[in-house]
């Protein structure tokens, strides 16, 4: 919420690239935040403009800026799952609102439930009794079917299509232009190959593509079921 004396919440944005551009935009779009600036660790940036807005600093900078700057709110605009996790909750610890960006063009059904540190970009669709967790990317003009719940700190990115009854869970990537049929589990830490079409659970940490996908990497300690699922090498 604002302080006092201010009509719109001002916020910083964590990461100034290519996605930290697309966050602003959303916002600005919004037009619900006053956007202060960025924050981004890597240094040779920091004095310099993205998109006419200023990088402040670096995430160590937080604290700091966060008193002298009135900062009320931060979205952390970085694609990598664990590294947005990793620090929304740095940002918990510290108090401050951990703000969504939605597009107004996306269309959200009214009984779906949106967690924090969301970006909604432009065009997505989510159905009807969605559970969308924290930290979650839902990128451009993606459509999540009714009844599917995305785990945290997963990125679902453009073009992708999910059925309904799907359960995503945390920390998984689902690549441009995948499908993935009703009632499936994408399990934790997986990645989903672009334009792949999962018609069956995937294994926790797996990696799959192809029509129909298949796992072509699986964790060290799934090396035994690897085994039976590889392709046996020429």
């Amino acid at each position: 919420m604002p302080s006092s004396g201010r009509s719109k919440t001002r916020v910083l944005i964590l990461g100034a690239g290519g996605h930290g551009r697309v966050v602003l935009d959303i916002l600005l779009h919004e037009r619900r935040y006053e956007v202060v600036g960025f924050l981004d660790n890597n240094c040779e940036i920091h004095g310099r403009r993205v998109d006419g807005f200023p990088v402040l600093g670096g995430t160590d900078d937080l604290e700091r800026l966060r008193a002298e700057l009135e900062i009320d709110g931060v979205i952390i605009a970085i694609g990598d799952n664990g590294t947005r996790r990793g620090l929304a909750r740095q940002v918990d610890q510290l108090g401050l609102e951990l703000i969504n960006a939605v597009h107004p063009s996306a269309t959200l059904a009214y009984n779906a439930t949106i967690g924090r540190n969301v970006v909604i970009a432009a065009g997505v669709v989510v159905c009807a009794n969605c559970q969308i967790g924290d930290s979650v990317i839902l990128n451009t003009g993606c459509i999540i079917d009714h009844q599917t719940m995305i785990g945290e700190g997963s990125h679902i990115c453009p073009g992708v299509r999910i059925a309904g009854r799907v359960k995503v869970e945390p920390g998984v990537f689902v690549g441009i232009g995948a499908t993935v049929i009703p009632k499936v589990t994408l399990g934790c830490e997986s990645i989903i190959g672009a334009g792949a079409v999962v018609i069956d659970d995937v294994l926790p940490m797996a990696t799959v593509v192809g029509v129909p996908a298949r796992p072509i990497k699986l964790a060290a300690a799934s090396e035994d079921v690897a085994a039976m699922l590889l392709p046996a090498r020429a």
